[in-house]
């Protein structure tokens, strides 16, 4: 299916609490031919066609991204996030052979929360062991989604995902420790995922992003 079913069967990467600069990692056209400072064009008809299929939001204006992530998944399997001067959308595409390889899927994702974490008993409540996040299922707005990670009868840990992240102004290394859940939609190759990713940044802190997507097709984005 996509990246999150290959996921299951590779080795997270290592952590790391580095620090890295832009000339680590000079800027190439990556999927699609997506890169920071380039616009991207949404189909105009996605509007109509996931009219009720979905809540993810389909940006109306062209969208251009401020930042880009780079996450290796190891055995050459990739997903670049690409993230909009638009705070609330952001962009993943799921790669094999090299970043800009062959591509596997496309999901636009809306942020729904971002909190920032200040304790060990409010990262236990809010996506830990006295959370529902990790279980099987999962409602939403009352929506029920499945779990694709791990295959606990119970609740399962996060899985472990490290992200270079490079904008105008600096890079950066986040670590997340993420949960995707998903439901059909009715329509051919087009799911709807819910994302929850605990992340730590290089000085500390933590935060909890609850994200929505919605699967592309690579014809679905007009890149300017």
């Amino acid at each position: 299916m996509g990246w999150f079913k290959q996921l299951m069967g590779l080795e997270a990467p290592a952590p790391t609490n580095s620090q890295w600069t832009a000339n680590d990692s000079p800027q190439i056209l990556g999927p699609l031919g997506l890169a920071q400072g380039k616009g991207v064009m949404f189909d105009t008809t996605l509007r109509l066609l996931l009219d009720e299929k979905t809540t993810v939001t389909i940006p109306v204006a062209s969208q251009q991204i401020w930042s880009v992530g780079t996450v290796d998944l190891g055995q050459s399997t990739w997903l670049s996030r690409y993230y909009m001067n638009d705070e609330d959308y952001w962009l993943q595409v799921h790669t094999t052979g090299d970043v800009a390889g062959q591509v596997e899927s496309v999901i636009l994702f809306n942020y729904l929360s971002y909190v920032t974490i200040n304790s060990e008993a409010e990262l236990s409540r809010l996506a830990g062991p006295q959370s529902l996040i990790g279980l099987p299922t999962y409602t939403h707005n009352g929506i029920e989604y499945t779990r694709e990670w791990g295959t606990e009868n119970g609740q399962t840990e996060l899985v472990p995902l490290s992200e270079r992240v490079v904008n105008p102004d600096e890079s950066y290394t986040i670590e997340h420790r993420s949960m995707l859940y998903a439901r059909e939609t009715g329509l051919t190759d087009r799911r709807e995922l819910l994302l929850f990713s605990v992340e730590e940044d290089a000085e500390g802190t933590i935060s909890l992003s609850t994200s929505l997507g919605i699967s592309l097709y690579t014809t679905d984005l007009n890149i300017l």
